[in-house]
């Protein structure tokens, strides 16, 4: 993730001009941009699930981003001491979270999953198989992009 948020200006300029001479390598750089943020994902998560402390916190509220999905913001005490409250560093939202209503799940207490190194990197413990079937979802998304755009890169499907 670190090298998207140094780089995102060339990543930018890139597609945007890719738009214009070849828009089969703007299909290319989302695809190879969600397939790496999908194997960082499952990176962390792996980290986590083998070196992360698991407590117990609550639920504070939920905040909708600019498109509506709702997000669980926790509050918890690692052992190292101090006090988070935080989204979880992965969490995935359905569009059943634009029209529902959470309230009945706030001060609601969850397991969180944190790592020890930075404990503000958490999940929660329930969502755990939702998490990965998102990034399965994620990869075929991902590389049926990165597939179709080297096809028409190649020659064999036109996109026009």
């Amino acid at each position: 993730m670190n090298f998207i948020k140094k780089s995102w200006i060339v990543i930018i300029i890139v597609f945007a001009l890719s738009i214009f001479i070849e828009p089969a390598l703007c299909m290319l750089i989302l695809g190879s941009l969600a397939f790496y943020i999908g194997i960082e994902t499952v990176l962390f998560l792996r980290k986590i699930q083998k070196k992360g402390i698991e407590c117990t916190g609550k639920i504070i509220e939920y905040q909708p981003d600019d498109e509506g999905y709702k997000t669980p913001v926790v509050e918890f005490s690692p052992l190292s001491g101090g006090h988070i409250k935080e989204k979880p560093s992965f969490y995935a939202s359905s569009d059943l979270s634009k029209i529902r209503s959470y309230k009945n799940m706030i001060d609601q207490t969850v397991s969180v999953l944190y790592d020890p190194d930075d404990p503000k990197k958490f999940i929660l413990t329930a969502e755990k198989e939702f998490n990965y079937f998102s990034l399965v979802l994620l990869f075929i998304v991902s590389s049926v992009f990165i597939i179709v755009s080297i096809s028409s890169l190649l020659g064999y499907i036109k996109l026009s």
